[in-house]
């Protein structure tokens, strides 16, 4: 236990959580750099989200296993990204698009049930 109560393995599940909404930002950054004006912005978050995904990807792998650890992180970037695509960008809801989503999402809970860590 942590000064804070939390087990290494709920840590190590909290900075996976985290780095998935990291990943989410770097494409993000990349759309946001194609504005006029907002390529420096834009690459900059980029970069800091990649690195802080990274770091923290890397961090959960100390005690979550890489296979799972892996998909749920992409999971939750291509996900995500999928929503703020949808929500900010106007990119295209169909009926397939969504199913894609739900199957990531739907995999990355049957990851973090039978995972054993």
């Amino acid at each position: 236990m942590t000064a804070l109560g939390l087990s290494s393995v709920t840590i190590a599940w909290i900075a996976l959580l985290t780095a998935g909404l990291f990943e989410i930002g770097w494409p993000v950054g990349l759309k946001l750099s194609q504005n006029p004006g907002q390529a420096v912005f834009g690459v900059g978050l980029a970069v800091v989200c990649i690195f802080i995904s990274g770091f923290l990807l890397w961090y959960s792998q100390q005690t979550i296993s890489i296979g799972t650890a892996y998909a749920v992180w992409g999971g939750i970037g291509a996900a995500g990204t999928f929503i703020v695509g949808v929500m900010f960008f106007g990119d295209a809801v169909t009926l397939f698009r969504v199913l894609g989503v739900i199957l990531i999402v739907g995999g990355v809970i049957s990851l973090k049930l039978g995972s054993v860590s």
